[in-house]
């Protein structure tokens, strides 16, 4: 006796099969990777954490090489201590705002927020620092017939000047310049840096505009840790002070439009 076992079977119906199976691993496979950070959940209003899921949910962990000696990572990240900010709920109902209790550009709330990225520079392709002031050497220059705003003066966004630019802090990957280097005088007795795509240099009046701050911030924003270098750390810290000044700068800036 002959017994067929495939015998409505062909090449289009083993085809579809076989798509089907591999469309269910891939959803499988993007529901457990997209769980590395973030999880387990947690309730918003009882502060009750969720479970993580079972295998089918939960990703094993992924560790990396850093280059350049650098030490490994490894994710889903475990054992961060939890993070304890400046703010309370405006209200007792999920999905209620935070209001800050402190300074929130250097508390981190809001669009003020930075993560705790590596304390050490951003490296080009050689391993060098990325980001380094003009002054360290003569390999790059102001292009001719583009303004240098070293020398002008620096507005803050209430219209006082605060300042001088002393430095440019250039990318030397990409070419650019990345942060001006505004020497604050009597206001604060020391130099800060202030993100150039923040800044509007005015080269007719031979001043620097930047906007997102008030002058008496400037003495406030977050110093490097290093002399003469900038970790990836500082430019976080640095770059969310000056964004959550769109919104914390001023009262005026955190009531509605309507």
């Amino acid at each position: 006796m002959n017994v067929l076992i495939t015998p409505y079977l062909d090449v289009a119906l083993l085809t579809l099969y076989a798509f089907f199976l591999f469309f269910l691993g891939l959803v499988v496979y993007l529901r457990r990777e997209d769980r590395r950070e973030g999880y387990p959940l947690e309730d918003e209003m009882s502060g009750r954490l969720d479970t993580m899921g079972g295998p089918l949910l939960q990703a094993s962990p992924k560790t990396f090489r850093l280059p350049f000696g650098h030490g490994t990572v490894t994710t889903p990240t475990k054992g961060r201590e939890p993070v304890e900010i400046a703010a309370r709920r405006i209200d007792r109902f999920a999905g209620a705002p935070y209001a800050p209790t402190g300074d929130p550009l250097v508390d981190g709330i809001g669009p003020a927020a930075w993560a705790e990225r590596a304390r050490r520079p951003d490296l080009d392709w050689e391993g060098h620092p990325r980001i380094a002031p003009l002054s360290a050497g003569d390999q790059f220059w102001i292009a001719s017939g583009d303004p240098d705003p070293r020398g002008y003066a620096v507005v803050a966004a209430d219209g006082r000047t605060v300042g001088t630019v002393s430095d440019l802090w250039i990318d030397r990957a990409d070419r650019l310049i990345r942060y001006i280097e505004v020497s604050l005088g009597d206001v604060a007795g020391r130099g800060v840096l202030a993100p150039m795509f923040m800044a509007t240099v005015e080269r007719g009046r031979r001043r620097v505009v930047i906007d997102a701050i008030n002058a008496e911030q400037f003495a406030r924003v977050p110093a490097p840790e290093g002399e003469r270098v900038l970790t990836l750390y500082d430019e976080e810290r640095i770059q969310a002070y000056y964004g959550g000044g769109y919104l914390y700068a001023s009262r005026d800036r955190q009531e509605p439009f309507l």
